[in-house]
Protein backbone atom coordinates (compact mmCIF):
# COMPACT_ATOMS: atom_id res chain seq x y z
CA UNK A 1 0.00 0.00 0.00
CA UNK A 2 1.06 3.67 -1.02
CA UNK A 3 0.17 5.82 1.86
CA UNK A 4 1.12 9.43 0.93
CA UNK A 5 1.56 12.07 3.84
CA UNK A 6 1.36 15.96 3.35
CA UNK A 7 1.96 18.77 5.46
CA UNK A 8 2.76 22.72 4.47
CA UNK A 9 7.02 21.79 3.66
CA UNK A 10 7.11 17.92 4.20
CA UNK A 11 9.74 18.49 6.22
CA UNK A 12 8.82 17.75 9.87
CA UNK A 13 4.73 16.76 10.68
CA UNK A 14 4.67 14.63 7.32
CA UNK A 15 8.40 13.57 6.94
CA UNK A 16 7.81 12.48 10.98
CA UNK A 17 4.94 10.36 9.72
CA UNK A 18 6.60 8.75 7.13
CA UNK A 19 10.08 7.84 9.11
CA UNK A 20 7.74 6.37 11.69
CA UNK A 21 5.60 4.58 9.67
CA UNK A 22 7.97 3.63 6.94
CA UNK A 23 9.00 0.06 8.41
CA UNK A 24 4.94 -1.28 7.99
CA UNK A 25 3.38 0.36 5.46
CA UNK A 26 4.96 3.86 4.02
CA UNK A 27 6.95 4.15 1.10
CA UNK A 28 9.24 7.21 1.03
CA UNK A 29 8.56 9.35 -1.86
CA UNK A 30 11.15 11.88 -0.87
CA UNK A 31 9.94 15.18 -2.23
CA UNK A 32 8.76 17.98 -1.06
CA UNK A 33 6.21 19.26 -4.03
CA UNK A 34 2.88 17.40 -4.45
CA UNK A 35 2.11 16.36 -7.70
CA UNK A 36 -0.36 14.13 -9.83
CA UNK A 37 1.90 11.58 -10.51
CA UNK A 38 2.43 11.68 -6.62
CA UNK A 39 -1.21 11.82 -6.10
CA UNK A 40 -1.51 8.83 -8.89
CA UNK A 41 0.70 6.82 -6.76
CA UNK A 42 -0.67 6.92 -3.76
CA UNK A 43 -3.45 4.75 -2.23
CA UNK A 44 -4.12 6.72 0.34
CA UNK A 45 -3.42 10.73 1.34
CA UNK A 46 -3.42 12.08 4.56
CA UNK A 47 -3.00 15.43 5.21
CA UNK A 48 -2.26 17.64 8.46
CA UNK A 49 -4.57 21.08 7.90
CA UNK A 50 -7.69 21.92 6.21
CA UNK A 51 -5.12 24.35 3.73
CA UNK A 52 -3.92 21.30 2.13
CA UNK A 53 -7.00 20.14 1.45
CA UNK A 54 -7.57 23.24 -0.38
CA UNK A 55 -3.90 23.26 -2.31
CA UNK A 56 -5.00 19.71 -3.41
CA UNK A 57 -8.25 20.77 -5.08
CA UNK A 58 -6.48 23.76 -6.82
CA UNK A 59 -3.25 22.40 -7.86
CA UNK A 60 -4.80 19.01 -9.03
CA UNK A 61 -9.02 19.45 -9.08
CA UNK A 62 -11.53 17.41 -7.51
CA UNK A 63 -10.41 13.79 -8.90
CA UNK A 64 -8.21 13.31 -5.81
CA UNK A 65 -10.48 14.13 -3.09
CA UNK A 66 -12.43 11.21 -2.39
CA UNK A 67 -9.04 10.01 -1.15
CA UNK A 68 -7.49 12.27 0.86
CA UNK A 69 -7.95 12.50 4.64
CA UNK A 70 -7.52 15.16 7.21
CA UNK A 71 -5.44 14.29 10.16
CA UNK A 72 -5.85 17.67 11.96
CA UNK A 73 -2.48 17.89 13.30
CA UNK A 74 -1.57 21.84 13.62
CA UNK A 75 1.86 23.24 12.20
CA UNK A 76 3.14 23.37 16.04
CA UNK A 77 6.07 20.05 15.99
CA UNK A 78 9.45 19.49 15.07
CA UNK A 79 10.71 16.44 13.13
CA UNK A 80 10.37 13.39 15.27
CA UNK A 81 9.22 15.17 17.89
CA UNK A 82 7.86 13.04 20.83
CA UNK A 83 4.37 14.68 21.15
CA UNK A 84 4.05 14.33 17.31
CA UNK A 85 5.05 10.77 17.31
CA UNK A 86 2.50 9.76 20.17
CA UNK A 87 -0.41 11.39 17.96
CA UNK A 88 0.46 9.71 15.07
CA UNK A 89 0.46 6.59 17.07
CA UNK A 90 -2.82 7.58 18.81
CA UNK A 91 -4.74 8.91 16.04
CA UNK A 92 -7.91 7.02 14.96
CA UNK A 93 -7.34 6.86 11.13
CA UNK A 94 -3.71 5.73 11.41
CA UNK A 95 -4.38 2.56 13.52
CA UNK A 96 -4.51 -0.07 10.21
CA UNK A 97 -0.45 1.48 10.27
CA UNK A 98 0.91 0.05 13.29
CA UNK A 99 -0.07 -3.72 12.73
CA UNK A 100 1.83 -5.63 10.17
CA UNK A 101 -0.48 -7.50 7.28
Amino acid sequence: MNILFLCTANIQRSRTAEDHFSENYCKQHGTTVCTTDLLDWADRVFVMEPMHIERIEDNAGKHYLDEVEHLEIEDIYQYMQSDLVERLDTHKRLQFLKYKE
